[in-house]
């Protein structure tokens, strides 16, 4: 299948690496079908890009590696909506909001997007847990070259 990216132009992917997300993204309720594309090779950063509009592309990474106490429950109605029968069958990836200098880039801990790797079932759920916020800087400290 041929898609446009709003990162890496027209590029072909598998109909199996398409993620569904039934009820869309909160804000983007009418997108419902994406895919995860490395940003550059060997990069932490990841585009969840749309297969239908090429400008809607987020910038995500898996936010464990930044955030070393991250930790959240599903709930049962999310575990049951995104048929997940095991943790392992999780991954976990949160939006960033890309900044100039990237260095003040964060990213939203509140809102993770849930991926059931077995099926490519995804949600993005809203945490209720004032531990985290939208805005949280990927970078705690600053960045030197």
């Amino acid at each position: 299948m041929e898609i446009t990216t709003k990162y890496h132009g027209v590029i072909e992917t598998d109909e199996k690496d398409i993620l569904q997300f039934q009820n869309g993204i909160p804000g983007f309720l009418e997108e419902k079908s994406f895919v995860l594309l490395p940003l550059e090779t060997d990069s932490a950063f990841w585009i969840l890009q749309s297969t239908v509009t090429p400008e809607l592309g987020f910038v995500t990474v898996n936010p464990f590696l930044f955030f070393k106490s991250y930790e959240f429950d599903l709930s049962e109605n999310d575990k049951q909506f995104l048929s997940l029968k095991s943790e392992s069958d999780v991954s976990v990836w949160t939006i960033l909001n890309v900044k100039d200098p990237f260095e003040e880039s964060t990213a939203n801990l509140q809102a993770p997007i849930i991926l059931n790797t077995k099926n490519n079932q995804a949600k993005q759920i809203i945490l209720n847990d004032n531990r985290y916020k939208t805005k949280e800087k990927l970078f705690k400290e600053k960045v030197t070259k």
